[in-house]
């Protein structure tokens, strides 16, 4: 999609033309029910809210538009939806998950495979023979990609992972949170499902719980995360979708400022004598940042991460003294946010005590630098 067509729907928002007040701001719908004739089917297509309502249909077709998708659905939060696919799997099926990803979906999966009968393995993505390796013909159902991959920032050959996961019978499934639409397309690179925590850069406030899939087909897996959504209840909420909506328009000038400081950052804090090793795909130093070019398109992201000489005493010191860079859980805010990362993820967490997880904000690219070094020279009694 080029960024013509990609900037403009955005701005748009997907406004209703026929609109009889002729709002340019999709409104809010706030019903639970909806008018019934004695037979039951509604002729609007809307019965009860937890299936849906007008209020989503814009973010939702300005997603799909995005996402080059054939179906998207909005859900409570981004574990929602990614629960909600891996819950359409059956007892027995296998699945390959990689080593670095989110933590909250490693949690939640050791509990589910347990009592559900899913068997997953972790892999190291960036090494595509240990991915065939994982992969069982026939019995593999998902490959789980996450690119760039939190907290280190790995890129995974998408085409790759999708010719591996379909030679096997099995869907590549890649959550595409941090590099968004507007950097990555998945399903162009053969993906069969992409998922969001719209939380994070679709909404891009930090006001808004939300998650969204999207399908490249149809089917009756696509069927099953539907049900997944409808019957477990994990549909968006009115305000949050109008919420999510007003955040999604002004997606291409956040990512592209948060990518811009990312960017400067990365190039500020590779020489810099208290760090020993900054993660962005950006750098060229960075083992995927040949891929990354190919891959995204119109920047890395706005994520890198640093490990701090003196671990995470001198980690924890620096984030006392940052003032512009707030210390805080999340990403793809307007605001900038800094944590370290395993005392986040807690005592199972494979990140080194000394990784700090940046997530660059839309302030001045200058005063980001100039807060974060300020943190890191006070320590060192500069």
């Amino acid at each position: 999609m080029s960024h013509y067509v990609a900037d403009t729907t955005l701005a748009q928002g997907y406004c209703d033309e026929h609109d009889p007040t002729g709002a340019v701001v999709p409104p809010i719908h706030l019903a639970t029910t909806f008018l019934r004739p004695p037979e039951g089917y509604s002729p609007t297509g809307w019965s009860y809210s937890r299936y849906g309502y007008p209020g989503l249909e814009m973010p939702e077709a300005t997603l799909k538009v995005l996402e080059g998708a054939a179906d998207c659905r909005l859900f409570s939060s981004g574990m929602s939806a990614m629960t909600a696919v891996v819950m359409a799997l059956q007892p027995g099926d296998h699945c390959v998950f990689p080593i670095d990803m989110y933590h909250g979906l490693r949690t939640w999966l050791k509990g589910f495979s347990t009592h559900w009968g899913i068997r997953f393995d972790h892999v190291d993505m960036t090494d595509l023979d240990k991915v065939r390796q994982a992969v069982i013909p026939g019995v593999t159902r998902l490959v789980w990609a996450e690119t760039p991959s939190n907290p280190h920032w790995q890129i995974y050959d998408l085409a790759a992972l999708a010719e591996i996961a379909h030679k096997a019978g099995a869907r590549l499934v890649v959550d595409n949170t941090v590099a968004t639409p507007i950097l990555a397309r998945p399903l162009a690179f053969g993906a069969d499902i992409v998922v969001h925590s719209a939380t994070k850069y679709l909404n891009g406030h930090s006001d808004v719980l939300a998650g969204a899939a999207l399908t490249a087909t149809v089917d009756d897996f696509w069927g099953r995360v539907l049900f997944n959504r409808d019957y477990h209840g994990g549909i968006l909420g009115q305000f949050q979708a109008a919420l999510l909506m007003r955040g999604m328009r002004t997606l291409h000038l956040r990512v592209a400022r948060a990518c811009e400081s990312a960017m400067a950052l990365a190039e500020a804090l590779k020489d810099h004598p208290s760090v020993n090793a900054v993660f962005y795909p950006g750098l060229p130093t960075h083992p995927g940042h040949a891929l990354a070019t190919r891959q995204m398109a119109g920047g890395f992201g706005g994520m890198l991460s640093i490990i701090v000489a003196g671990g995470a005493e001198e980690a924890e010191r620096i984030m006392t003294r940052t003032k512009i860079w707030k210390p805080a859980t999340s990403l793809g805010g307007v605001e900038s946010l800094i944590e370290r990362r395993e005392a986040v993820e807690g005592p199972n967490s494979h990140v080194d005590p000394g990784l700090l997880r940046l997530s660059a904000g839309v302030e001045a690219t200058r005063d980001l630098i100039d807060d974060l070094f300020a943190a890191l020279d006070a320590k060192n009694g500069n």
